[in-house]
């Protein structure tokens, strides 16, 4: 029998090919791509080789034998969670927080990432079964200090490290043995098995699949806090989002008070779920009726506005869509869409043009949804054309008309997932009429709710028309 002993090296490995050298070099030598080699720990496992017969060889690594099973021969169990203390955290996260799972949460500088994951660990602290660790290295200890203070948190129960190195992280969490660890944040981590720059591609990489693993074995909750580009991305390598179980993406502006948690990715629940969050001085305060303050509108009617039904997740939210139509004054009129994808905007112009009668092409169009929210649905593009006519027309739509429903390229009125509950909500609010897909009317009838039903785009133009006599006559 042989054996051998682990060995740790380095190694250049291109982010374009995966071409691997044992140097850096400046050009990369199988696509020609230049200063795309990062340095790389390679670890090599030990392996035991065995003779038998002669010809084969039983392999194992780390001493570990692999097995084979039938797959509806594994016993199922349900994975126990912790309640956070935070309802709309746990709603985003699939019902609490899983043992040993690795949680990256993203977001724009200041829109509270470390204080939503600080008053976390101080709901935590109150249990007598979690021992919390709170790892920062971007904040000095009376920093943390000061902010929970200020957000008059209990948090004498939190154990606190400063520390840049995972190595020594993972040492003392080992000792500390924490239910839950907090890592603020993940681009601030180094190993000492590289020796390339605090923050790059490869260090953020390997310290997060130090921290995973740690996470795995010993069963510990992880939170990693990764900051974001400019384009709203996590920075850091991709590969860090397939790395962990569960993503979460901080919404809204830093400069307005509701702020929105997006669940990207999730293996222990459902994605796009969403948390609504909204900033005090005491801190992040949950929203338990989200479509309450998104439809804080004026008392007065006024163009270009509209209330849509959106569903994400597994909750139904009402928001409201406004538009502003204008005359151009360049060449080329502008395009813009805040909370909507842009693109999709410039589509549904061209269908309102050629199946509707309405020509924009000449015309700025502003579109918005208000209070932060991003829709990232097609069940908005009924909204938006409709807001759209309102301002284009300056006619004003009821303020008890609520709308949803996919507009193909064909000018047809296509269904949405979830009707039912969406118009479930909407009578909860009080609206009195909804134009809606045909797919998607109720069989029952809505005693307080109007269900309008079309097929094409025409026929919503001409519903809306009517609604908008109907209500300036009463």
């Amino acid at each position: 029998m042989i054996s051998t002993m682990a060995r740790k090296k380095t190694a250049y490995t291109c982010q374009k090919c995966d071409a691997v050298s044992t140097k850096w070099i400046g050009q990369c030598s199988e696509c020609g791509e230049w200063n795309t080699l990062e340095e790389t720990a390679i670890e090599e496992a030990p392996s035991t080789y065995q003779a038998d017969q002669g010809s084969r060889r039983s392999i194992s690594y780390s001493g570990v034998e692999a097995t084979v099973c039938l797959l509806d021969a594994v016993e199922v169990v349900d994975e126990a969670r912790t309640a956070t203390g935070l309802a709309e955290l746990d709603r985003v996260l699939g019902g609490g927080l899983v043992g040993g799972s690795v949680v990256l949460i993203g977001g724009d500088p200041g829109i509270g990432k470390s204080t939503l994951l600080l008053q976390t660990m101080s709901q935590l602290s109150l249990s007598s079964s979690t021992s919390p660790l709170y790892v920062t290295g971007e904040e000095s200890p009376q920093q943390v200090s000061l902010r929970a203070q200020r957000l008059g948190l209990d948090v004498h129960q939190v154990k606190l490290l400063t520390e840049t190195r995972v190595e020594k992280i993972l040492s003392i969490a080992a000792k500390e043995q924490p239910k839950v660890m907090v890592i603020d944040s993940i681009q601030t981590i180094h190993t000492e098995l590289l020796q390339s720059a605090q923050g790059s591609v490869s260090q953020v990489r390997e310290s997060a699949a130090q921290l995973v693993r740690f996470a795995k074995q010993t069963n510990t909750a992880v939170f990693l806090v990764g900051h974001v580009t400019k384009e709203g991305s996590l920075a850091g390598p991709r590969v860090l989002e397939h790395m962990v179980d569960t993503v979460l993406y901080f919404e809204g502006d830093s400069g307005t008070r509701f702020r929105v948690i997006r669940a990207i990715k999730n293996r222990f629940g459902a994605v796009n779920e969403l948390g609504v969050f909204m900033m005090s001085d005491r801190g992040l305060e949950e929203v338990s009726n989200p479509s309450a303050i998104f439809l804080s509108r004026d008392e007065a009617e006024v163009p270009g506005s509209i209330v849509m039904v959106t569903h994400e997740g597994t909750r139904p939210l009402l928001v409201e869509v406004q538009a502003l139509v204008n005359e151009s004054a360049t060449p080329n009129p502008r395009r813009v869409a805040l909370g909507l994808d842009q693109n999709r905007l410039a589509v549904l112009l061209a269908v309102l043009h050629r199946h509707g009668g309405l020509a924009t092409f000449d015309m700025d169009v502003f579109v918005n949804v208000v209070g932060g929210v991003r829709v990232n649905e097609t069940g908005a593009d009924l909204a938006v054309l409709l807001a759209v006519l309102s301002s284009l027309r300056n006619v004003t739509l009821s303020k008890n008309l609520v709308v949803f429903g996919e507009v193909g390229l064909a000018g047809e009125i296509r269904p949405v997932p979830n009707g039912a509950d969406r118009l479930r909500e909407a009578a909860k609010h009080g609206f009195k009429r909804a134009i809606v897909p045909k797919s998607n009317a109720p069989r029952d009838r809505i005693p307080t709710l109007e269900v309008i039903p079309v097929l094409r785009l025409v026929d919503a133009l001409h519903s809306v028309s009517t609604s908008t006599v109907n209500s300036e006559q009463t």
